[in-house]
């Protein structure tokens, strides 16, 4: 398996602890986030990670930002791409098993790293339950 992942300034220390538990579990990790503290915009890490998902070059993304909102709002205008913003793991749960998240998009002013962590394991180990959530996610495209 092969995850991208993708950060501003807030997320570089998150970044760096899940690419350790990832590659700890010998998943493949393919870093579009900036390595500093320093202000970047959020935009540019995460057009990559969405087109890596897109293309299939990589299973799954994770984006990292302040309040995440900013990420998945940019994730989600690719298509294809299920970004779903995590606060706990109930949700996290819901965002894979109902909606077939395949980027999960991580708030790193309100949680600490052990949550993200343990959010990004539960991400991984949640299937997605199809049945009536797939007629769901069927109508979530929209052609322009």
């Amino acid at each position: 398996m092969t995850i991208s992942i993708g950060n501003d300034h807030a997320g570089t220390d998150y970044k760096f602890a899940i690419i350790e538990l990832l590659e700890s579990k010998g998943i493949t990790v393919i870093n579009h986030g900036t390595d500093s503290n320093d202000s970047v915009d959020y935009a540019d890490f995460v057009h990559p990670v969405a087109e890596d998902v897109v293309n299939e070059k990589s299973t799954y993304g994770i984006l990292i930002c302040g309040s995440a909102n900013g990420v998945a709002m940019t994730a989600n205008k690719h298509q294809k791409i299920r970004a779903g913003l995590a606060w706990n793991n109930e949700i996290v749960q819901l965002i894979r098993g109902h909606n077939n998240a395949n980027i999960i998009c991580i708030p790193a002013r309100f949680t600490a790293i052990p949550q993200a962590i343990a959010m990004v394991e539960t991400f991984l180990n949640t299937p997605f339950e199809g049945g009536r959530h797939q007629n769901r996610i069927d109508k979530i495209p929209v052609s322009c």
